[in-house]
């Protein structure tokens, strides 16, 4: 007689802090994305990144987290020319946006990768190889049960945090009143961070406006920039070689109803 088969367990995933929609592609951002990513882009991989090699030289290094449609990144990019900006972005159209104005400006500067950023720092990003991290208007998740989905969780922080070089950098900016209290909650808590202003940063000259900045003018929110120095002389012996971390920054849950 055949038995009814032993019940399943649910399905277990990591909380993402994206969810990937089908945006629509112009033709130029599918002829950027077919002709420049083989060029422009580094595929992900669990082996830290020879930042030198990639780009062919030693150069302070930028990681630049969701550029949305790649305006203020090959802006920033075009005007420091001195340092290398690795940038991630999982939406296809705004990857295209970015490796079109690449070509467009002649940038040499700029590698992009089209993966999960937290998956990326946790297995290609080496210990304090960076000068500096930018995250410019990330998803406020602004229903209180998609708050899992926020990015700059302590736990990321931290990661983040190890990954820079003495005096390196986080440069956050959004337009959501509320996750911008958190964010300086959580930036202030990390003992490896420094604020370099007395609570929020005014704009730095290097960062030019966005579209969503304008858009959230025009709403009337205000937008917030946050600055933090990594402090000198604290130690990097916890930070954990690159591949090492993405169990433990990806805490899997159970799957919830698309409802949810």
């Amino acid at each position: 007689m055949r038995s009814d088969p032993p019940p399943t367990t649910p399905l277990r995933r990591p909380v993402r802090s994206f969810v990937l929609r089908h945006g629509r592609m112009s033709p130029a951002q599918q002829r950027a994305l077919d002709t420049l990513l083989p060029t422009f882009g580094l595929p992900f991989a669990p082996s830290p990144i020879d930042f030198d090699r990639l780009f062919g030289r030693r150069a302070p290094r930028v990681l630049e987290i969701g550029f949305g449609m790649g305006e203020a990144t090959a802006a920033i990019a075009q005007a420091r020319p001195a340092d290398d900006f690795l940038c991630i972005e999982v939406h296809s159209p705004g990857v295209g946006s970015l490796l079109r104005r690449v070509a467009e400006l002649g940038l040499a500067n700029v590698r992009v990768i089209q993966h999960d950023a937290v998956e990326i720092v946790a297995a290609m990003v080496p210990p304090a190889s960076l000068a500096g991290v930018q995250v410019f208007f990330p998803d406020p998740w602004p229903k209180k049960r998609h708050h899992k989905r926020r990015l700059l969780k302590p736990a990321f922080v931290h990661e983040l945090a190890l990954r820079l070089a003495a005096d390196g950098y986080v440069h956050v900016a959004t337009d959501w009143e509320e996750y911008a209290q958190e964010i300086l909650a959580v930036l202030a808590a990390e003992p490896l961070l420094a604020n370099a202003a007395d609570g929020f940063a005014a704009r730095p000259d290097y960062r030019p406006l966005t579209k969503f900045e304008v858009r959230g003018l025009k709403l009337g929110h205000g937008v917030r920039d946050l600055v933090f120095r990594r402090r000198s002389g604290t130690p990097a012996a916890t930070a954990r070689p690159a591949g090492e971390a993405a169990v433990d920054l990806a805490r899997p849950v159970r799957l919830k109803q698309a409802s949810e």
